[in-house]
């Protein structure tokens, strides 16, 4: 047999997504490369190590076999890596976090200094919904997590990061005047909402419901881009973070909606259990955020980090 690291971290990757396409975008490959990659490396055993039932792939049990083989060799390569690192006097080891949908545009600029700074370290960075953030915090997945809303049945440790401001959002209407007339009613207007339990429903309910406003339900979506789709198609009007939908209000696909009240701000929080044990990557993480993360919020978010920006 002649298979190489790489055609054992392609096989694995299609057996944990079971879809070529995914595993091709999570590998920054092309599909054809991944497909290349895996009949090269069944081309080296004489029974299958998939199956495929329509356009489903389906791992059979001498694949599923393989899999553990090729995650423990893996591994082990990793560890040889993080060893010779070491002995370079390099920082080494894993840092893992989960980040809610609309952290994907926080959490990577305070990680690519802290990445650069340490080439050593091995990154892993779920964007997922609240839920499962929570889960994956309650099961001690997770070295770390990024929320703007804090959950009642956890003991946590949190470091403020920067401000969340949210805004009342609707379509930008180039021709012909307002959608919704000229002053917005949240009695009468269509509402789209988050999936339940997402931190900005859980704010948007908070002010919808301090205020009494029996409100008009028009969609509920799992996700702030889709979201965001629906408001500039014109299907109504949201509560959204201001990070979110910046670049739309700029091309004025998007406006802001003054209501009295907004915009809202909560923060964003680097969270971790209080009874985990950090690991020395964890701890030189948190060390840089201390000391980084003003530079890094005026920087790349042009505010300081107790003064958010109007919009």
């Amino acid at each position: 047999m002649n298979y190489t690291l790489h055609q054992l971290a392609t096989f694995l990757k299609v057996t944990q997504t079971q879809n070529i396409t995914k595993a091709a975008e999570e590998m920054c490959l092309s599909q054809p490369a991944v497909s290349i990659q895996l009949r090269n490396f069944q081309q080296q055993f004489d029974v299958p190590l998939l199956e495929v039932v329509g356009r489903k792939i389906y791992i059979t049990d001498f694949g599923k076999e393989i899999a553990l083989a090729a995650s423990r060799i893996l591994e082990e390569v990793a560890a040889i890596q993080r060893l010779n690192q070491s002995y370079q006097g390099l920082l080494t080891g894993k840092l893992t976090l989960s980040v809610v949908s609309t952290g994907k545009y926080v959490m990577p600029f305070f990680l690519s200094g802290f990445v650069g700074l340490h080439p050593g370290i091995e990154l892993s960075m779920d964007v997922t919904n609240r839920g499962q953030v929570w889960e994956s915090l309650f099961r001690n997945e997770v070295d770390f997590a990024l929320v703007s809303v804090m959950p009642d049945r956890l003991d946590l440790n949190s470091m403020d990061l920067m401000p969340n401001q949210l805004v009342w959002v609707r379509r930008k209407e180039q021709v012909g005047g307002d959608a919704f007339g000229l002053n917005v009613n949240l009695n009468e207007s269509p509402l789209i909402f988050r999936e339940f339990g997402s931190g900005t429903r859980v704010i948007m309910e908070s002010f919808l419901e301090q205020r009494n406003i029996q409100f008009r339900k028009r969609l509920e979506l799992s996700s702030n881009e889709a979201v965001k789709q629906a408001v500039m198609a014109g299907l109504g009007i949201s509560l959204m973070p201001m990070i979110g939908i910046k670049d739309e209000v700029k091309q004025q696909k998007l406006e802001i909606i003054p209501i009295e009240g907004t915009p809202l701000t909560t923060h964003w929080k680097l969270v971790w259990r209080s009874n985990k044990s950090v690991s020395p990557v964890g701890k030189a993480f948190l060390a840089y955020l201390e000391s980084e993360k003003t530079r890094i919020i005026e920087e790349n978010f042009h505010l300081k980090e107790d003064s958010p920006p109007r919009p």
